[in-house]
């Protein structure tokens, strides 16, 4: 968000606090996810003060309307206003969905750069929150949401191809692919290897060479490949008619339409898989993945 042009050096836009940090006895260091300037931190000068200029409205999680003055160099942006507009209450209806909150604001602070600009990411989030926040399952969402992370940032683990040598395996099934091509059987009844540092599922050719391997069934990696995949937005979703103000607000991401590729039976395999994978890509363990569900029970 740097800008030397101080004619168009405020900016306004819709954000999610993902962090506060105490600055001084009256002011914050506030980090944002936003649409259209990705994540930025900022300073809040005031925010600590009982009748401060913010209004209550910085909160954690909490969505937000700010308007930003950028600073030249490595100064941090200031903070000038932020207008509530949805306030998180996961915390008001359960621990698992303060949890939950608390681990998608963890995992965004370490996927993304200052800056680093993800329009469809911050539509992602906002669905994951809403569905938080509301009556949607916990841990079917934020499966949902790591899958769908790795996808929009390009690190998608390989599940259709041996990610050594690029072999096509015959685990799943296969659309728009010509009958000629190469493909790898599975022998049947085995587990299927997958390289949590060479980024998929690995065929037997290359599975002695493979390092950090995980094995798991056929019925993990199809639910894995499914979670992956672009999810269609139904055609009353479209927002066309929506005030721009309006569509930042709320998110059409239609994150829900992929939970059918969750079941009882892979979850946990398919949660401590994630989990792991996304561990060896950051190369550190966060704070809150001990706290994620480790079961789903469906009525």
């Amino acid at each position: 968000m740097k800008n030397s042009n101080t004619n168009s050096n405020h900016h306004s836009t819709t954000a999610i606090v993902l962090r506060l940090v105490e600055f001084s006895e009256t002011s914050l260091v506030v980090t944002l996810l936003t649409r259209d300037l990705g994540r930025i931190s900022a300073l809040a000068k005031g925010a600590r003060r009982l009748k401060g200029p913010f209004e209550g409205s910085l909160d954690l999680l909490s969505v937000c309307r700010v308007t930003l003055i950028a600073k030249a160099g490595d100064t941090l942006d200031l903070l000038t206003e932020s207008k509530l507009r949805r306030r998180f209450r996961g915390g008001d209806r359960s621990l698992s969905r303060t949890y939950a909150g608390y681990y998608v604001a963890e995992t965004l602070r370490w996927w993304l750069d200052d800056s680093e600009r993800h329009e469809e990411l911050f539509d992602l989030t906002l669905a994951a929150l809403g569905q938080i926040d509301g009556e949607g399952p916990v841990a079917e969402i934020l499966l949902a949401y790591d899958c769908q992370c790795l996808r929009l940032l390009g690190h998608a683990p390989a599940t259709r191809a041996c990610s050594a040598c690029g072999v096509k395996l015959d685990l799943l099934p296969q659309n728009g692919e010509q009958d000629g091509a190469a493909k790898t059987k599975l022998p049947r009844g085995r587990k299927i290897a997958f390289s949590l540092d060479g980024g998929g599922v690995v065929c037997e050719a290359c599975r002695a060479r493979q390092s950090s391997l995980v094995l798991i069934t056929p019925a993990t990696l199809q639910s894995l490949d499914g979670l992956l995949q672009k999810p269609s937005k139904a055609a009353d979703e479209n927002t066309g008619g929506a005030s721009p103000e309006n569509t930042e607000q709320e998110s059409d991401f239609p994150l829900t339409s992929l939970l059918p590729w969750v079941s009882e039976t892979s979850y946990p395999e398919l949660r401590g898989l994630i989990s792991r994978y996304m561990q060896s890509l950051l190369g550190r363990s966060l704070r809150m993945q001990p706290f994620l569900p480790g079961t789903i029970r469906r009525q």
